[in-house]
């Protein structure tokens, strides 16, 4: 992988026993005029101040608002509300969550990586790999961010492949030995964030050897990481970056895909746009490509869970769940696809993992290939949401503006590394992972 090196960090002036909650927060683009105000109700000196400028995420703002968030940071750095550390250091890290009343604990390592273009290494020693596409507008504002503040706020989430659990059991000696050195509490998602200081040269040693050999697939944060290759060429086009400079570096939390608290949870599908739907004439139209059967359960959870079992029994794979919240009678079916394939013609260009997705199947096959076709009139396009919960995708199905949903299964870990690898992208929204990482920890200064 890119090299792993450790950060000369701004934190928060913390105690060891002093939850950071009211000064962390969550990733900026899953923010509010709401949440944001929240936080900094909570405390003025939330990280959301300077991280969130101005609303609403992802949109370019004016040039004022990022030089007020720059003046900000370094007005909290000379008033210790923010310190520099003495001394660089990586930062083992482990959050600790509820899913389905099941408690879960994901370790990984804040580091500083070296930064390089997207794709394999050079030299042999492992690359950086995306798996979604990234847009114009949101790297253009966190580079406006990133130049005000001459800071890396918060950091891109990272997985690497660690099979014989090298970089496990280096982190379970730091975690073990004793208490965090600090913790917080992000209170939209109940995630406690410890944070344990590494200093020992050996350990640092230790570590980025362990990490190496290993190829870095970013699962959030690609536009952040867009921002930072961005910065770091403005400045060598310029003739101002150096071979220590800062910039060659950005901000990572490195998790192992074996990590036993490393979970995707499923993005689902509602779609809009369409007239004359009804799943009468869904099925008819979609007999060639669908599998379609009433599903006997009373629930979208129930259907939720039934969907693993399904491919086999219905004579078909990729199982889905649909929502049809105008049929009076019968709401809920289980749809299969007939081929094991069914991108096989229309996408051989695409690798064997991509064809393989729901994602892409739900996307290419069925919305462009069915119900564009038959529901959108004038070569309109069928509308989008990305729920993440049931309860919000039966909202957003039931709002009088959507005609189908579609309730996903989670794409597979081992899915974005084959895709990745591959050099392609996945669909928008293909991945969920949970949690997401706490903004404020550790901050990565560029100056």
């Amino acid at each position: 992988m890119a090299r792993i090196f450790p950060i000369p960090a701004v934190t928060y002036d913390y105690k060891p026993d002093l939850d950071l909650l009211p000064v962390i927060a969550p990733p900026y683009d899953v923010l509010n005029e709401k949440s944001k105000a929240e936080l900094q109700d909570r405390n003025p000196h939330n990280i959301v101040g300077i991280d969130l400028p101005h609303l609403p995420p992802k949109t370019v703002g004016p040039d004022e608002t990022y030089q007020r968030a720059g003046q900000m940071y370094r007005e909290w750095i000379e008033q210790g509300v923010l310190k520099r550390r003495g001394k660089p250091a990586l930062f083992a890290y482990q959050q600790v969550y509820t899913v389905e009343g099941k408690t879960f604990k994901r370790r990984g390592l804040f580091a500083n990586v070296r930064i390089q273009e997207f794709g394999p290494a050079s030299d042999g020693k492992g690359g950086i790999h995306p798996h979604e596409q990234t847009f114009g507008a949101p790297k253009e504002d966190r580079l406006k961010l990133m130049q005000a503040t001459k800071a890396q706020l918060s950091p891109i989430f990272g997985l690497h492949s660690d099979p014989d659990n090298r970089v496990g059991k280096l982190l379970a000696h730091v975690m073990d030995a004793k208490d965090a050195d600090f913790f917080g509490t992000t209170t939209n998602d109940g995630v406690l964030h410890e944070v344990w200081v590494v200093e020992d040269d050996v350990m640092i040693g230790a570590l980025a050897e362990a990490l190496e050999p290993s190829d870095v697939f970013i699962a959030d944060g690609h536009h952040r990481y867009g921002t930072a290759l961005n910065y770091r060429n403005e400045l060598q086009a310029s003739g101002e970056l150096g071979e220590t400079d800062p910039a060659n570096y950005c901000l990572f939390v490195l998790v192992a895909m074996q990590d036993p608290g490393m979970i995707v949870l499923p993005t689902h599908r509602v779609l809009g746009g369409m007239t004359g739907f009804s799943m009468e004439k869904f099925m008819d139209v979609a007999s060639d490509l669908l599998n379609v059967e009433p599903f006997e359960g009373d629930s979208l959870d129930a259907l939720e869970a039934a969907l693993p079992n399904h491919a086999s029994t219905l004579g078909g794979s990729h199982a889905m769940g649909l929502y049809v919240p105008d049929e009076s009678d019968q709401k809920l079916f289980i749809a299969t696809t007939r081929s094991d394939d069914p991108l096989a013609a229309s996408h051989g260009n695409q690798s064997q993992a991509w064809r393989q997705l729901d994602v892409a199947i739900l996307q290419h096959a069925i919305v462009e290939g069915v119900c564009e076709p038959h529901f959108c009139d004038n070569g309109q396009k069928v509308t989008w949401k990305f729920p993440h919960s049931l309860a919000q995708f039966q909202h957003d199905a039931e709002d009088g503006q959507h005609q189908l949903g579609v309730i996903m299964q989670a794409t597979p870990l081992d899915s974005v590394r084959l895709v990745s690898e591959a050099g392609e992208l996945m669909p928008q929204k293909s991945t969920f992972f949970y949690p997401k990482l706490a903004t404020g920890l550790v901050i990565n200064p560029l100056d």
